[in-house]
């Protein structure tokens, strides 16, 4: 039985991250893309202040998501290590409490984010009209925050048993839908920047229907939720889903410190910016997906003890991220002319176009290894690490970057420095990554509990038990 689940502990390695990379990034491709076309769309409306509304609500959305994604991450890693070292009916019963868990959060997250939209908004620089649209579609899309819960911790734990193929169509229905759906929506309909909201719930709710699906019709469905096993299976669950959502939070943290920074050179150059924003996860939906896609290899390796085949999967996956940076690179700077006219953006918005083709795209090679990184100790019980270092990246490695930016280069200086003050946290997290793995490998460290006195220090490792029932 552990056998046949676990998929990732041989065969060739590059081929492992290429196929769970590639195939997770299909489906990344078709929600960001839709997300590309819908700022489009609002483009074609006329009014920049659209524009900055989505820019504005999407910096605050994806501090949701980035809760989200902290719960997929911790379902993820518990389950892929449970089915690593051959317990699958623990990595179900746990799966269910953690799902639990995170559709009462999103619950609470969406509530707050709700009344709180207006001076949420203000906080990031919004005014007027760009204001009022945002709190309409944040209010909106963020109602659908469980919804979109459920399905992506559902995606997570198929990645968690190697099915890439059906993890990749959840988030390829999630496409479609909202593809079909916004022209209806915001043309049709005549129901404009809400159309767009309303075409992002349906997607969420294909999500969950697409991931739910295939759990229960291949791999035994859900345990049954056991009230009783919830405070203990809370313990590890919440030991990788805090330091995760820690973690991930930073990322649009920092988001809402640059749009800030671009904020008081109008709505034009917030314009230019959410195409920007647009732009990051569709040219490096890859990236974003690797970081997925090397968890559940890592943590099954792990499982097993098999430490050399971790250390030679952060190698693999740090020269895929080059090479895949390298590609995209060369596209942008081809085509960010013809991006810029699609959206109509005046000279200033054009600008940070240019600028993010030329000189932010490469710098997200270290966003690229922070990304494996973080993948690393999420699934080596070391979670707080990648909280320290995402918070740092995203504080001390953007706030003084971007303040020096916008005095010597406007705008695009922001961006600019948004890129440089990452290289030195890319760098330190995958010398820490590589670090570690030769710690559990040379026995100053030990798997199977907290760490023992070495030459990286004493840590005591929140997750660091024995599933429940051992």
């Amino acid at each position: 039985m552990a056998q046949s689940n676990a998929k990732f502990l041989e065969g060739d390695l590059m081929g492992h991250i290429a196929i769970m990379a590639l195939s997770a990034s299909v489906g990344l491709v078709s929600i960001f893309l839709v997300d590309f076309v819908d700022l489009l769309f609002i483009s074609m409306l006329g009014d920049p202040a659209l524009t900055a509304a989505v820019g504005f609500a999407s910096t605050l959305l994806f501090i949701t998501f980035s809760v989200t994604l902290g719960l997929t991450i911790a379902i993820g890693a518990l389950a892929a290590r449970m089915i690593g070292s051959g317990n699958p009916e623990e990595a179900r019963k746990i799966a269910t409490s953690a799902i639990v868990f995170g559709i009462a959060l999103s619950v609470i997250v969406s509530a707050i984010f709700w009344f709180s939209a207006p001076a949420l908004l203000s906080l990031i620089g919004a005014t007027g009209d760009a204001h009022a649209n945002g709190v309409s579609y944040l209010r909106i899309v963020v109602l659908a925050m469980p919804i979109s819960t459920f399905g992506l911790m559902s995606s997570g734990l198929l990645r968690a048993h190697g099915d890439a193929r059906r993890a990749m169509m959840v988030t390829l229905s999630a496409g479609a839908v909202n593809a079909v759906l916004d022209p209806i929506f915001i043309f049709a309909m005549g129901w404009g920047l809400e159309g767009a909201a309303y075409a992002s719930v349906c997607a969420r709710v294909a999500t969950a229907i697409t991931a739910g699906l295939p759990i229960v019709r291949h791999y035994g469905g859900f345990a049954p939720f056991q009230p009783s096993r919830l405070p203990i299976d809370l313990r590890p669950i919440l030991g990788l889903a805090i330091p995760a959502i820690l973690t991930n939070i930073a990322t649009p943290i920092g988001n809402g410190v640059v749009t800030r920074a671009v904020a008081p050179f109008g709505d034009e150059a917030v314009a230019g910016y959410a195409v920007v924003g647009r732009l990051v996860p569709l040219s490096f939906c890859v990236i974003f997906a690797l970081s997925g896609a090397v968890g559940p290899i890592i943590g099954q390796n792990f499982g097993a003890k098999n430490f050399e085949r971790v250390k030679e999967t952060l190698t693999r996956a740090s020269l895929f991220t080059a090479l895949y940076i390298l590609l995209v690179w060369a596209i942008l700077v081809l085509l960010n002319g013809f991006i810029a006219n699609q959206f109509n953006l005046n000279e200033e918005g054009r600008s940070l176009v240019f600028w993010f083709a030329v000189l932010g795209a490469p710098l997200f090679l270290f966003n690229g290894l922070l990304f494996i990184s973080n993948a690393a100790f999420n699934n080596l019980k070391r979670p707080i690490w990648s909280s320290i270092l995402n918070w740092g990246r995203n504080t001390i490695g953007i706030v003084p970057f971007v303040i020096v930016g916008a005095m010597v280069g406007g705008a695009p200086g922001v961006i600019i420095g948004q890129g440089a003050g990452g290289i030195v946290f890319g760098l330190l997290g995958l010398w820490l990554a590589h670090r570690l793995v030769d710690a559990y490998a040379d026995g100053r460290a030990d798997p199977d509990g907290p760490w023992r006195k070495s030459q990286l220090g004493r840590h005591t490792d929140i997750t660091a038990q024995p599933p429940p029932g051992e």
